[in-house]
């Protein structure tokens, strides 16, 4: 009987490791894939309606160094960026795109479809589409998002569904008109959004941590709430007095030297209010508070398993309130950009709904704060885009472009995310 050294064999064969697809990586991946494909193949049926070429201008009438405007040939463009969109869709079924490579043609499959569908959409248009408005805007709408977005990610972070953040936007945007009409200061109207922020927290914290309120249901009530309360004290209050008490100061541009000097990207990224500035270093902190700290470590570990977290010590109702009242915080800030920020002024039911996009984003952004960004500013993008089109004539329903963010989320929640796992005890009551 011949006996073979199990150490010959370890030295001689090779030895192989294969990794094993998730189900749901898999699922991703196909649906992935998938919409790709469909939106390739949409874009390149459009470009046989391209009406002539597309011009697009990357500096608009006042910028101090003019930029070309480049043109392109309507049809020519979409087709090319419709293949090319359908075999990056191609390439995701295939299984062959793998980690980085997988992200970086997701990005150029991205760019592909916007610029291929700009192309088609403003072929044959007496203007140029104005680039550097375009990027401008996106960043002006997207603000408010990544605010509202990073007030969800810590609430359900820590285990508390935030439906409730278009009231805690409403009741912000509406202090802040106020307070600032009546002071004339801008310290004050942004402390008092915050404020006014971390009281509606407060009050989805009290209800749904406290009394067990189903949280679904307490911020759809919380919603409208606000809405009849900053309603009612409009007509009655504010409207009639609307000289003294709904004209308050707005916050300024402020330019960073030199870099607010770049042609196109400075006066879009380094020129903006405040507000942007402070949206971007939130993202930051946020993202250190929750993977960087001891804290952090505590609101996840709340709103994964709050029974194993108060085995080893941890106060699970006081860490869900911290971060739900910390998420109200960034929410007044959301709230004070529609008023304080933009117009000063308030009128009934001005965030329109994005308390409902930022909570999509949260979702889109699988629950991290630097994803959920980026998916405010795809939102903030779509949204300005559906503006830029219409001033072009674009050959399209005007209705079809009032709709078109809102179909955009659709599709990307859909097809791009599909269906992705928020925190295990995320909306899920914890007693004791």
């Amino acid at each position: 009987m011949t006996t073979v050294d199990p150490m010959s064999l370890m030295d001689d064969a090779p030895i192989h490791l294969e990794v094993t697809e998730s189900r749901a990586a898999r699922r991703a991946r196909l649906s992935t894939g998938g919409l790709l494909v469909a939106l390739g193949a949409v874009l390149a049926l459009l470009a046989f309606g391209a009406r002539g070429d597309a011009a697009f201008a990357l500096s608009d009438a006042f910028a101090t160094v003019p930029l070309p405007t480049i043109v392109v040939p309507g049809m020519a463009t979409a087709l090319m960026c419709g293949f090319l969109t359908a075999i990056v869709g191609a390439g995701f079924l295939s299984g062959k795109l793998t980690g980085s490579l997988r992200t970086w043609a997701a990005v150029v499959a991205g760019f592909a479809v916007a610029f291929g569908f700009i192309a088609w959409a403003g072929s044959g248009s007496a203007f140029p589409f104005p680039v550097a408005n375009q990027l401008s805007g996106t960043i002006v709408l997207a603000t408010p998002l990544v605010f509202g977005a990073l007030a969800g990610v810590l609430c359900e972070n820590a285990g508390v569904v935030n439906v409730s953040i278009e009231g805690e936007f409403l009741v912000a945007a509406f202090t802040a008109a106020t307070v600032g009409s009546i002071t004339g200061s801008l310290v004050a109207a942004l402390i008092a959004a915050m404020a006014a922020g971390v009281a509606m927290a407060a009050l989805l914290a009290l209800f749904s941590i406290k009394y067990l309120v189903d949280q679904v249901v307490l911020g759809v009530v919380l919603n409208l709430l606000a809405s009849g309360i900053t309603g009612f004290l409009f007509d009655q209050l504010i409207q009639p007095n609307s000289a003294t008490l709904n004209a308050a100061p707005q916050l300024p541009r402020v330019a960073i030297p030199g870099l607010s000097a770049i042609p196109l990207l400075g006066p879009a990224l380094f020129n903006q209010s405040p507000l942007v500035y402070l949206a971007v270093l939130a993202v930051v902190v946020v993202a250190l508070l929750l993977y960087r700290t001891r804290w952090g470590l505590r609101v996840r570990s709340v709103g994964e398993h709050p029974e194993a977290a108060d085995t080893v010590g941890i106060n699970v109702r006081r860490t869900r309130w911290m971060a739900v009242l910390v998420g109200g915080l960034f929410a007044g800030l959301g709230g004070a950009y529609f008023t304080i920020g933009s117009t000063g002024g308030f009128i009934k039911d001005i965030t329109v709904g994005n308390g409902f996009i930022a909570l999509a984003a949260v979702i889109m952004g699988r629950w991290h704060p630097v994803r959920a960004a980026f998916m405010a500013l795809f939102f903030g993008f779509v949204t300005q885009l559906a503006s830029q089109l219409q001033s072009l004539n674009a050959p399209m329903p005007s209705q079809f472009l009032l709709m078109l963010p809102y179909l955009a989320t659709i599709v990307a929640v859909a097809g791009l995310i599909g269906r992705s796992r928020g925190p295990k005890a995320d909306g899920v009551p914890y007693t004791k």
